[in-house]
């Protein structure tokens, strides 16, 4: 057997003693001359870095990304540009409302947030478990996490600030009809499905224009738990989807999705029959068919979590060419708030922790940005830290990004111009009549259970307005159940 390291302070020096503290003799106080000890401590106050505000309890691996179809005539992403083509990948699945050690088995959507290291760069696309989401514009996001989140009086979540916040936003009907549904706990991170959620933009090389919307399918087959089965696990083991994911890869039964793609011709849009940017509705199926793409597999746990999931910064602003952003007010907002919760969490430099560098680009990163805290490479040496420069420097590549999309009129604040079915209810009374017997009665007592906790009438009567808008027997059976709950109470 090898002989085992020496233990070193912080700076390298070897560690006598690392069970006693230097003392005043053998009964007296401990002395402030005991560096290690003064160390230690203070290490030990600062290992806790702020956490995600959303978002917060996760659980990621590594992985591939193989083309499996020729999509070529529609974007020219490298990582689409040849079947067979591999990618090598990260993935992070979250939920949203928990604080950290929350059950990752809660009832709440599950951040699908995809990162592929290609060779022009980092390509983040950061969605969920769902395809839509419960507001179409970023500036009500706060209040919505506001409304979720612990209430500055209780420190508890409250029924009365979810269901108020609902009350006023009916466009959040289609996703609360989604997350009281089913699918709304899956039973393991394998066994659900992953969206891109928003529209995005693809661009081929003859510099065509596309709209696109990403689908991962599970290829183990959709499974999810009921509430009583959640509660169940979650209390015994916080941590189940986490501990799941992490035993199935340490097995090798490697889990796999099937890309697949909406796409949408640039000059479509204006006519389609509702807005195809709201992150509220999806794109129907008939209209838009899915065409597979390729397949990712996870193969590789992380070796430590902190430093692989903890710190990753996945970003949807991270395109790369080929690719970019629609007219979609939410993914417009969160073009900002993802780079920026990084640089608040994790520093500036973020970007050069090893989860997050380009690892498919020749030569990594190659940019002017120096100094800030934690910079722990070369902060580019004796290079210039200005462009342009005449030592050789890195240059723009003069190549347009072909990203551009036509805009017009006077600025100021706007509802999001009307189309034909452009309604709130309509999606989440279709999603609500696919569903058999069995489902709409779990839908129904999911709602309720939580809607009859509601200490206002005002708000339970604003709230069943919606799903009755939706589909009448929906919300009848929604108003019936919450009375009889509350006169059992």
């Amino acid at each position: 057997m090898s002989p085992r390291p020496t233990l070193t302070t912080e700076a390298g020096a070897p560690v006598s003693d690392n069970q006693h503290s230097q003392t005043a003799g053998p009964n007296g106080p401990v002395l402030l001359q005991d560096h290690h000890l003064l160390e230690k401590l203070a290490r030990f106050n600062r290992e806790r870095i702020p956490e995600r505000v959303v978002h917060a309890v996760g659980s990621g691996a590594y992985g591939t990304f193989e083309v499996t179809q020729d999509l070529t005539r529609f974007t020219r992403m490298k990582v689409f540009s040849a079947v067979g083509k591999k990618t090598e990948a990260f993935l992070r699945f979250s939920t949203v409302a928990g604080s950290k050690g929350a059950p990752d088995t809660a009832r709440d959507p599950r951040g699908f947030a995809v990162r592929f290291y290609t060779e022009d760069g980092n390509w983040d696309l950061v969605g969920n478990n769902t395809p839509v989401f419960f507001l179409r514009d970023g500036i009500k996001f706060p209040d919505f996490i506001h409304s979720q989140k612990y209430d500055p009086y209780t420190n508890c979540q409250e029924p009365d600030n979810v269901w108020d916040f609902f009350s006023h936003s009916p466009e959040a009907t289609h996703q609360f009809t989604w997350l009281f549904g089913d699918r709304g706990i899956p039973a393991t991170l394998r066994h659900m499905d992953g969206f891109g959620s928003h529209t995005f933009q693809w661009v081929n090389a003859k510099g065509e224009r596309f709209w696109v919307k990403f689908h991962f399918k599970t290829d183990q087959g959709i499974r999810t738990l009921t509430t009583q089965e959640a509660e169940a696990i979650g209390g015994k083991d916080p941590q189940h989807h986490q501990r799941d994911l992490y035993q199935a890869i340490g097995r090798g039964d490697f889990p796999s999705w099937t890309l697949k793609v909406q796409v949408m011709p640039e000059a479509d849009a204006a006519s389609y029959r509702f807005n195809p940017f709201d992150l509220t509705k999806v794109w129907p199926y008939k209209d838009s068919p899915l065409m597979e793409v390729g397949r990712l597999t996870l193969h590789r746990n992380p070796e430590n979590f902190f430093a692989e999931v903890e710190q990753a910064a996945l970003d949807p602003a991270h395109f790369v060419p080929g690719i970019g952003p629609s007219p979609d007010r939410m993914l417009q907002a969160r073009l900002f708030a993802y780079g920026d919760a990084h640089r608040y969490r994790l520093g500036i430099n973020s970007t050069q922790l090893p989860v997050n560098k380009p690892w498919g680009v020749k030569g990594g990163a190659r940019n002017y940005g120096r100094d800030g805290a934690m910079r722990f490479d070369g902060n580019g040496g004796r290079g210039p830290n200005y462009e342009p420069n005449s030592f050789n420097g890195p240059a723009q590549t003069d190549e347009s990004p072909g990203t551009g999309y036509s805009v017009g009129g006077t600025t100021g604040t706007f509802v999001h111009g009307k189309h034909a079915e452009d309604t709130d209810y309509v999606q989440a009374g279709a999603l609500y009549r696919l569903m058999d017997e069995a489902a709409k009665a779990r839908l129904v007592e999911n709602i309720s259970g939580s809607l009859a906790q509601v200490s206002r009438e005002d708000i339970i009567t604003r709230a069943i307005a919606h799903f009755r808008a939706a589909d009448e027997d929906y919300g009848s059976r929604i108003a019936q159940s919450v009375q009889q709950k509350r006169h059992a109470r």
